[in-house]
């Protein structure tokens, strides 16, 4: 029963996800979808749904923080967090653009992002639990793909706005932040058994205790 509830509030964030035009809001709603699937993998309670649990956590934990990050400088540099005021930030930030791009690739999931391992092996263990649960709970690859690409376009791409016509590019703090939390997404993706070796044993010890 509770894991099916973890899928309707993946379903369910996702889709008010999409129709967010506030950035902010729309990262909240991701991040709620995003733990809606930690949930449910965990409740699945077999291997590779607790240990995909795991290694999402910690990288979930680190995409939110870029993304949030990101929103506070959007605020802060245009007084705004509506999508309709933003728009052809590259052309004057194209540092920004490209840290902002890496931490979006691993918030929803691309291969090689940290995010990848994490949602390849959740949704492996929701499928394991049950088939009809693994799909719907698969929809959140497809939904997250929508709305944080098309909040990144909004945002990036398209002629510049009287808000972004002048948008400054990060400064070396700003760079710091960002450069730092892209290179976890990046190094977390190619290396995630450096996380999941450390968490194995422990895994095993509890599936073999506890027994539903």
């Amino acid at each position: 029963m509770f894991i099916s509830l973890a899928v309707i509030g993946i379903l369910y964030a996702s889709i008010i996800a999409v129709k967010q035009s506030d950035i902010k809001r729309l990262v909240a709603y991701s991040s709620i979808a995003h733990v809606g699937l930690i949930a449910a993998g965990i409740l699945a309670w077999n291997k590779t749904g607790v240990q995909g649990g795991i290694i999402q956590m910690l990288n979930h934990g680190i995409n939110v923080v870029g993304l949030f990050f990101v929103v506070d400088l959007l605020e802060r540099r245009l007084g705004t967090r509506s999508l309709a005021d933003m728009g052809g930030i590259a052309k004057s930030a194209p540092k920004f653009a490209t840290l902002f791009l890496i931490i979006v690739l691993g918030s929803v999931a691309v291969p090689l992002t940290n995010g990848f391992p994490g949602e390849f092996l959740l949704l492996n263990g929701v499928w394991n639990y049950n088939f009809w649960l693994g799909v719907l709970a698969g929809l959140t690859i497809i939904f997250g793909a929508v709305y944080m690409l098309r909040a990144y376009g909004l945002v990036v791409f398209g002629a510049p706005t009287p808000a972004t016509e002048r948008f400054e590019d990060v400064n070396t703090r700003e760079f710091l932040v960002l450069g730092i939390i892209a290179g976890l997404v990046i190094v977390l993706g190619f290396f995630p058994q450096s996380i999941l070796g450390l968490t194995e044993a422990s895994v095993d010890r509890i599936l073999s205790v506890v027994q539903f």
